[in-house]
């Protein structure tokens, strides 16, 4: 079966552990600057006056004046929920995750734990109650997912396949990889729940829809398996720089990070492996944190193509910083490129194809990259004549 741990609101979660007499007072995640001024997860009491994730900031004030805004904290969110993805990997689960959501499978754990609720049970032991973590576990992911939207805190929520559609019929379709233009458009016809899209025919759907209204359609009817890939085990590769006041000059900056690089790549445990991923983030005077991640086109492990691809980040920052960090996210396998004399024709595509693709993975994950499969040419629906499975190479 397909398990799913969830953390509803792990981002405000994370930045209200700095303050915590917060949580029980009606607080919302703040905007992040320069985007869409809408505000992220709410406590239980501004849910309570009326607040909702997604709502202007300005409603949500109109609504309860007395709303607390908190500054999101993306490094210590992200560094709180490795430490809940390494736990999980050290009791024998294989974590596909992003913030605040897990899958894994209980196929191989059954036999260890006894079943797949005892599995389940120690995965949210894993996680910990301060986090008041959901499990759910079906055959099918999606399916899982909703089984741990609904599950209570510390519950575990298993789904049988014969009753996949039957739990997932009553659902809110907020729950669908749906646009919110689509989901308003769906509710304007009269459909509001999984079931009453379920219920529509396909074709009738992919025509309003589109690609992406058939992959709803499929997933409300229970179908679409979705494979977990678990994650690499991950690198601890990273390099840390305090000042004695907070620094908001630019040139200072850039020679804070410059000290950076060269420590990284003297690190012992890079054994000459080139950088694919790398994160920098900073630690805010005023609170709070700032992250921001970068792919490289190339891998290296060259000082100066480091600089020069993370200096204009620097340029984000938002606030003056105390602390500034560096860390290689993901490495390159081999430590180097073999030269052939005589190159074959048709290599150096392939070549660069391949290291393209590894690119696009390392930046979006192992879904970002898909080939098309026909399994039905002869079908007058364009949605059905081919599948976009994920690639392996």
């Amino acid at each position: 079966m397909v398990a799913c741990i969830l953390v509803p609101g792990f981002e405000l979660r994370a930045a209200l552990r700095a303050r915590p007499s917060l949580a029980l007072r009606p607080a919302a995640l703040a905007p992040v600057e320069g985007d869409e001024p809408l505000i992220g997860p709410v406590t239980a009491a501004a849910e309570a006056k009326g607040v909702k994730p997604g709502t202007r900031l300005g409603e949500a004030l109109a609504t309860c004046p007395e709303l607390v805004l908190v500054e999101p904290d993306p490094a210590a969110a992200e560094q709180a929920w490795e430490q809940i993805v390494r736990r999980l990997e050290d009791c024998g689960f294989s974590v596909e995750s992003e913030l605040g959501c897990a899958f894994f499978e209980t196929r191989g754990v059954e036999r260890l734990y006894g079943g797949v609720e005892a599995a389940m049970k120690r995965a949210l032991a894993a996680v910990g109650s301060a986090w008041d973590p959901r499990a759910g576990a079906a055959g099918r992911r999606f399916a899982a997912l909703a089984a741990a939207n609904v599950a209570r805190p510390g519950q575990v929520l298993i789904v049988a396949d014969e009753r996949t559609r039957e739990f997932l019929a009553p659902l809110p379709l907020a729950l669908l990889p749906l646009a919110g233009q689509r989901r308003r458009e769906l509710g304007e016809l009269g459909v509001r729940s999984v079931g009453e899209l379920a219920g529509l025919p396909g074709g009738a759907v992919a025509e309003r829809l589109g690609p992406d209204g058939r992959r709803a359609w499929s997933l409300a009817r229970g179908k679409g398996k979705g494979r977990v890939h678990g994650r690499r085990p991950a690198e601890e590769l990273a390099e840390t720089l305090e000042f004695p006041e907070a620094i908001g000059n630019e040139l200072t900056l850039r020679r804070a990070l410059a000290v950076l690089v060269e420590g990284l790549l003297a690190r012992p445990e890079r054994a000459d492996r080139f950088l694919r991923k790398v994160a920098v983030s900073a630690t805010l005077v005023g609170g709070g944190s700032w992250r921001r991640t970068l792919t490289l086109r190339d891998p290296c492990a060259e000082a100066p193509r480091l600089r020069v691809a993370l200096g204009p980040k620097l340029a984000e920052l938002p606030a003056p910083i105390t602390k500034l960090k560096l860390e290689a996210v993901e490495l390159t396998e081999s430590t180097g490129q073999q030269l052939a004399l005589v190159q074959p024709e048709g290599d150096e595509l392939r070549g660069r194809l391949r290291e393209g693709l590894r690119q696009v993975k390392a930046s979006t994950g192992d879904g970002g990259v898909c080939t098309v499969v026909e399994v039905a040419p002869w079908s007058r629906i364009p949605e059905q004549r081919a599948l976009l499975v994920a690639r392996d190479d």
